[in-house]
Parts: structure tokens; C-alpha cells; sequence
């Protein structure tokens, strides 16, 4: 497939980042595998060996091909993260390059307002636009009523209720993978991700069914990859994330509770913990009924935990930096008792 550098999403963002050679080809990457990279050039479909650690690399992601070799990544316009699942405390990049992040429910009893707030924390600390996507609105009396839940969240947000198994309907969704747009798709297994990519892509990929007793979904997407949109676009499916841990997501936390933190700046103490000081705007709000006591609980639970994430991830990249030191001096000692 045949396709112009701007279709594929190039920018002036990444042009004035390098000086071409005459050998040398942007390439923007489909997926990423331990030791090879997937990308889409001007020409076509190729494959790359990566010259930083396949970790570095994140599905849209630009890189300079210069032969079969791929540069370090250039520079992103937006990187969605998460601290990694599992006991390691370090990031782990899911996209690179998004426009516009797809955060898919669905409207039944995986609507989860905690879930929805932590997605658009990590969808505002990347740089994305946030799209709540509510499927099975077929299967519901009031999509609506899902719609204005999800809106009330964020003046930020846009909200849309399809029905995945429906072409035309979700066609109202090309305006975010239209031409050089990007658009990922994350939320829980079982939801209808596969279903809309599949819609949006004309590839067809197994779906399967979500469990009657809970609305839970299980695992079809195992990977992430770009591929086209019929709209003219590109569009990144993420699998089911059991574990959406937040990191580096400090301004991300502040603009999806912005209603909290700037009543916070009213309180007569800047030290308030708005439990029982005098004074506190945060607790006059939940007492007159224009903030949702429930709401203050998650923003100190989503606060707490990337304080923690954030703190726990610097210092394993210091005890990283502290062994690579030790690494490099002992290469040193070697290779001058070599010369000796």
C-alpha cells in the first residue's frame, strides 16, 4: 500500500526534526516485535531492526529508516504510558502519535465512572483528545442517559453511543480517523473494540462475546498495530488492560479533577487535606451539594497512586543510571589494564 508522507500522518512536527539523506526514508511503525519493527514508508510496507531497545519504540511512532535500520524515535507529539503491569517500576509506552484517544465502554455494567476518570487522566497527561465511545447503545433502553454521564466528567471529552455490529453507525466515528488522523481504541476486553476496528478497517479480526453474569469481556486483540481506516486515517486497537496504573500523569490528574483543584486554590490553608480545616472550599462544596464526595475520594485515590508510581519508576531509573555507572567503570579498569 502506496501512501503520501502527510496521509500517513508526517508533519512539519517531524520534518524539521532531521535533514534527509538521499538514502534515508521516514517511516512510521505499524508494530513492534522483540527484534524487528513493521513501518509504513511512502513506498510501502517494511521491515526494520530497531537501534535502541524494542521497549523505546511505541506503535506511531516516526523513526528514520537509513537501509533496513531504524532510528531512535523522533520526537512525539503525544506518548500514551502507564506504569508497566506486574511488579516492574518502569513505564511502558501503548501509543505514540494519537490525535485522538478512544476510550471504548460500553452501556451496561462495564460503565465504570472510576474507570472512565483514570482513562482520561492518562489520555490528558499524553496530549490526546479524549472520545468516549459507548457501545451495545442497541442494547439499552437510554443511551443517552450513558452519554451525559460520560460528559459530565470532563468539559474536554466527547461522548458517542453506537452500536458496533452496525456499518453505518459506526461511520459517525470517521471524523477522528479521517485523512493524517490517528485515532487508538483502549478500555476493558469484551467491549466491542475489535468489532468497531474491525468497521473502521475492513479487516476482520475474531471477536468474541462478553460474559452474560458480569458484562466482562475476554482477551481478543493480543497486540498493538496501526492500520488504515477506510475514512483515510490510521487507527491503533490496544488489548483489554487488566492493570491501567497511572505514571508521570500529574497534569493529567489536575485537568480531569480541574473542579477540585481549583476549588482547592480557595481554601484558606495552601496545606488543606479538605477534611476538617477551616475554611476549606472543597468540603463547603460536598456540604452545599456542588461536588460529589465520592468524586473527592478517587481524585485522592488517582493522586495517591501516581505520587507513588511516579516516585517508585525515578527510583529505579536512578538505580538504573547507578549501575550502568558501575558497568561503564569497570569496562574502563578492563581496558586499561588491557593496554597495560
Amino acid at each position: 500500500m502506496n501512501q503520501t508522507l502527510a496521509a500517513l500522518g508526517w508533519t512539519d512536527h517531524f520534518a524539521r526534526q532531521v535533514q534527509l539523506d538521499a538514502d534515508q526514508r521516514p517511516t512510521r511503525i505499524t508494530a513492534v516485535h522483540r527484534s524487528r519493527l513493521d513501518g509504513l514508508q511512502a513506498g510501502g510496507a517494511v521491515s526494520l531492526s530497531p537501534t535502541e531497545s524494542a521497549g523505546s519504540y511505541a506503535v506511531g511512532d516516526w523513526v528514520v529508516a537509513s537501509g533496513a535500520a531504524a532510528s531512535a524515535p523522533l520526537e512525539r507529539t503525544t506518548a500514551i504510558t502507564r506504569r508497566a503491569a506486574g511488579e516492574e517500576s518502569k513505564p511502558q509506552l501503548i501509543a505514540a502519535n494519537v490525535d485522538t484517544l478512544g476510550i471504548v465502554t460500553s452501556c451496561n455494567a462495564d460503565f465504570n465512572v472510576a474507570r472512565l476518570e483514570r482513562y482520561l487522566t492518562m489520555c490528558a497527561a499524553s496530549g490526546c483528545l479524549p472520545l468516549v465511545i459507548l457501545t451495545k447503545a442497541d442494547q439499552c433502553e437510554d443511551p443517552q442517559d450513558f452519554v451525559q454521564q460520560a460528559e459530565r466528567l470532563s468539559p474536554l471529552l466527547s461522548a458517542i453511543a453506537i452500536n458496533a455490529t452496525d456499518a453505518e453507525d459506526v461511520e459517525r466515528l470517521n471524523p477522528w480517523c479521517g485523512a493524517g488522523q490517528t485515532l487508538a481504541l483502549v478500555g476493558s476486553s469484551g467491549v466491542g473494540k475489535t468489532t468497531i476496528q474491525n468497521r473502521l478497517t475492513g479487516i476482520e479480526d475474531t471477536t468474541q462475546d462478553i460474559r452474560a453474569d458480569d458484562a466482562k469481556g475476554r482477551h481478543t486483540t493480543t497486540n498493538r498495530n496501526l492500520r488504515a481506516t477506510r475514512a483515510g486515517g490510521w487507527l491503533i486497537d490496544t488489548p483489554g488492560m487488566r492493570e491501567l496504573r497511572l505514571v508521570d500523569a500529574e497534569d493529567g490528574v489536575e485537568e480531569v479533577f480541574s473542579d477540585i483543584t481549583e476549588l482547592a486554590a480557595l481554601c484558606k490553608f495552601n496545606d488543606c487535606a479538605h477534611q476538617t480545616e477551616p475554611g476549606c472550599a472543597v468540603r463547603a462544596a460536598i456540604e452545599n451539594g456542588t461536588l460529589d464526595a465520592d468524586r473527592l475520594d478517587r481524585w485522592r485515590k488517582l493522586d495517591r497512586e501516581n505520587r507513588f508510581n511516579t516516585a517508585t519508576v525515578g527510583e529505579n531509573r536512578a538505580h538504573q543510571r547507578r549501575l550502568q555507572k558501575l558497568y561503564d567503570a569497570g569496562q574502563e579498569r578492563g581496558r586499561s589494564k588491557r593496554g597495560k
